[in-house]
């Protein structure tokens, strides 16, 4: 390796701003003389446009990546409500099953209530037609009944007067025998 004398290094040290002063210089007018260039401003304007195409491209792929995540997301949360919701048909499908075989059995026992009820009104006519019949029979008895107790009664009466004034039914019929 090569090493410069120590006075030359410090020389150097004072020459450094000099340089840099001449380089900052250099580089304006180096820079009005390319901003001047019609090649150099397309240029700066495909490189501006090749950065703004990028970041659209990197933003738009962010907001991708953003929306992939959010679909899947969505996706997994409708594939377990689709599978809550099919467990909840199947449940609903067997409970309306059941009702429907409670519905047919219970209609069979009000069809045979009916029945019933229709055999039981039918005996009921019956045993009002039977009521009717021996109800016509009492009442025609008791007035038979009554119009031989109202007889019995009057032979009583008749019976009491002729006995008053003379011999008793016992003594007349004895009386028969005895002549």
């Amino acid at each position: 390796y090569f090493h410069p004398p120590q006075s030359l290094a410090m020389k150097s040290t004072k020459a450094i701003p000099l340089v840099l002063a001449l380089a900052c210089m250099f580089c304006r007018t180096h820079a009005a003389v390319e901003a001047s260039n019609p090649i150099n401003m397309v240029i700066d304007l495909l490189s501006d446009l090749q950065a703004k195409v990028i970041q659209a491209g990197e933003d738009a792929h962010k907001e991708y990546v953003e929306f992939a995540d959010f679909c899947e997301e969505r996706a997994g949360e409708f594939s377990n409500e689709i599978q809550t919701n099919q467990a909840a048909v199947e449940e609903h499908t067997a409970t309306v099953e059941q009702q429907k075989a409670t519905i047919t059995k219970l209609t069979e026992r009000v069809e045979s209530l009916a029945s019933d009820i229709a055999a039981d009104g039918a005996d009921l006519k019956a045993a009002e037609e039977v009521r009717k019949k021996e109800h016509a029979a009492f009442v025609k008895e008791e007035r038979e009944l009554m119009e031989t107790i109202d007889m019995i009664k009057r032979a009583i009466s008749v019976i009491e007067k002729e006995t008053q004034g003379g011999a008793s039914m016992l003594q007349l019929k004895n009386a028969g025998s005895l002549t």
